[in-house]
């Protein structure tokens, strides 16, 4: 806790960017600023959204929206201070998440989409960035780090796979985009992905491809081993039967040759029985290798210096998830030209409420745990009740 204070108010004194969306939820008319789609998905398919500061908090005031209702879809969004375009400049988007529900399947991103009709915002929308976290069974968990490429009409996943947070506590969200074309998310203010554009998303077509006019050569050789020509199977090898009449079978008593037919005994597997033959394989001496094929500058690569350009004429903030079963709380949303302006946006909300917030979620657990203990009979309680339960059905 020291240092992340420390760190944020070392950054403070430098700001300077330009903010085109914040949002805390702290007051009532949070309502006012975001509207809810109402031509996405039937009524009876949308879930509620609720206002609230969670089960375990370290200040009540300090509120969020709530996902509520098991199994729904939920879909909201609100509209920017100022159209964003981020050319030349970085782009960063942060929220915090909490999961107070041990989620086990579902959403909880973000997306950033141009002008748009917001009655009608849903999973179909296009949009311009996708981030945050997304987690569906023990082995799907991962940050989402999406970014719609106009040139190729598509939404590019970010290649490798990005850590998520799945515990029950808050956690800050944030993804920068930089005017040098590179990236980096960062998760409770520390790096936990960085690289560069290009490499890291399928936005261009390879340098390099493949010499077409070059095929591997009809003689390669690129078998490692063969079987040996010198290794001969043994003879009487193919007479070893695979099972054979069990020898410490009898014949039973009772077996009547008449009635039962001949007697034979059950068939036991051979211990003599080796297999199929298969000669030893050797190392092939006319083993060339492995092929390479060999590469060639691609005619169709062009550079895009301005891959950085992920939001043109960005509008709007907004959630389209499902989850089946909810619980999540999303809260302290900024989108802004500048991460020493998130982070000191960071260090007014999620920074402090980071220990209090462990304390009280550890008490609550603490509470639970004895109340479980107190609900269960005492030692040798059980066992009184099972005969006061035998004697009551006697009478």
């Amino acid at each position: 806790m020291i240092y992340y204070i420390a760190t944020f108010i070392a950054i403070i004194a430098a700001v300077n960017g330009k903010i085109y969306f914040k949002e805390n939820f702290n007051d009532a008319s949070w309502e006012s600023r975001w509207v809810v789609p109402s031509e996405w998905k039937p009524k009876g398919d949308m879930g509620a959204w609720k206002w609230t500061a969670g089960e375990f908090n370290a200040d009540s005031a300090d509120k969020g929206i709530q996902t509520s209702e098991d199994a729904r879809f939920y879909g909201l969004s609100a509209k920017m201070d100022a159209p964003f375009t981020n050319k030349d400049k970085e782009l960063v988007v942060q929220m915090t998440v909490k999961h107070e529900q041990d989620l086990d399947c579902g959403g909880a991103y973000i997306k950033l989409t141009g002008d748009m009709d917001q009655s009608k915002f849903g999973g179909d929308t296009p949009y311009q960035i996708m981030f945050g976290p997304d987690i569906c069974g023990p082995s799907n968990k991962k940050t989402h780090v999406i970014f719609n490429y106009p040139p190729k009409n598509e939404n590019l996943l970010i290649k490798d796979q990005v850590k998520v947070e799945s515990d029950r506590l808050t956690h800050l969200y944030t993804l920068v985009v930089r005017p040098d074309n590179t990236f980096e998310v960062l998760i409770d203010n520390e790096s936990v992905k960085t690289g560069s554009l290009e490499e890291n998303f399928d936005f261009l077509l390879p340098k390099e491809i493949k010499d077409p006019s070059v095929s591997k050569p009809a003689d390669w050789v690129d078998k490692k081993k063969i079987a040996d020509p010198e290794d001969v199977k043994p003879e009487g090898w193919d007479d070893i039967a695979k099972e054979i009449p069990d020898a410490d079978a009898s014949k039973p008593d009772d077996w009547d040759d008449e009635e039962d037919g001949e007697w034979e005994a059950p068939m036991v597997p051979n211990p003599e029985y080796k297999g199929a033959w298969k000669p030893k394989m050797i190392p092939n001496p006319e083993y060339k290798g492995e092929w390479v094929h060999p590469m060639i500058p691609n005619p169709d690569y062009a550079e895009d210096s301005e891959l950085h350009v992920r939001c043109k004429d960005c509008t709007h903030v907004g959630f389209e998830l499902w989850q089946v079963k909810t619980g999540t709380i999303f809260d302290d949303i900024i989108v802004t030209d500048s991460l020493a302006e998130a982070q000191a946006y960071a260090a007014e909300t999620w920074a402090k409420k980071v220990g209090p917030e462990k304390e009280a979620f550890e008490e609550a657990e603490k509470i639970k745990s004895e109340a479980a203990k107190a609900a269960m009979p005492a030692e040798g309680e059980e066992d009184m009740m099972g005969e006061e339960e035998e004697d009551h059905d006697e009478l």
